[in-house]
């Protein structure tokens, strides 16, 4: 039987957010069809590139927040 796969079901499968009995499924239809299997390696790439990205802000952002919240210390 052929079964579909959402995108959101690709990506809940990529970040482990799946039940295991859905998970199963998913790793069972991987590797009977090559098209979902080359769609999820895609969604595994992409998951690896976004995850080696910087998280936080820019120096520059954090001292003109610091210096912005100043303005509101009201002296003692």
């Amino acid at each position: 039987m052929i079964k579909t796969f959402t995108h959101e079901k690709l990506i809940r499968y990529v970040y482990n957010e799946l039940p295991d009995e859905q998970r199963q499924e998913v790793e069972q239809a991987l590797t009977h069809d090559a098209d979902l299997a080359a769609r999820c390696a895609d969604l595994l790439l992409a998951q690896r590139c976004l995850n080696s990205l910087q998280r936080g802000p820019r120096a520059a952002t954090t001292r003109a927040i610091l210096q912005y919240s100043r303005t509101f210390l009201t002296p003692s």
